[in-house]
């Protein structure tokens, strides 16, 4: 019964997946690498991670989480954040297709109340409660 539970919940997760792992395979393009880690596919690295590294705070992330893939910008990153996007991992086996919707209308509800719509933002509470992040001065997660 465990291996059919598993199985329902990368499925449910699939259509997140799916686009990760485009990403993922774009990242491998320009020099990323992978590997993976207890049933997730995880990207790092690369001309793609050094130029999200780049980006001006407010609009980069170290890491992020599509479905059943972590992609982050260098294996440093990936080490810090792991805990972190692990906990979006099993958002998205819980909530399957409606995670990214849900997602957006928590940070719109937030931006709408006057907060930030990423530290305020449910899932992401979530994520920091139950893993703190380890980078100095907080995630771009």
């Amino acid at each position: 019964m465990a291996t059919a539970s598993r199985l329902l919940r990368y499925v449910w997760a699939g259509p997140y997946t799916a686009v990760g792992l485009l990403l993922g395979a774009l990242a491998l393009l320009f020099g990323g690498q992978w590997r993976t880690h207890g049933g997730v596919m995880e990207f790092f690295g690369g001309r793609i991670g050094a130029a999200l590294a780049r980006l001006p705070r407010s609009l980069g992330f170290s890491a992020m989480t599509l479905g059943h893939v972590i992609l982050a910008v260098d294996r440093s990153a990936l080490a810090q954040l792991r805990r972190h996007e692990w906990v979006h991992v099993r958002q998205y086996e819980r909530w399957g297709p409606l995670f990214v919707p849900a997602y957006l209308l928590s940070s719109l509800l937030q931006l709408l109340r006057g907060r930030n719509p990423y530290r305020e933002n449910h899932f992401e509470r979530q994520a920091y409660a139950l893993a703190p992040a380890r980078r100095q001065g907080g995630p771009r997660a």
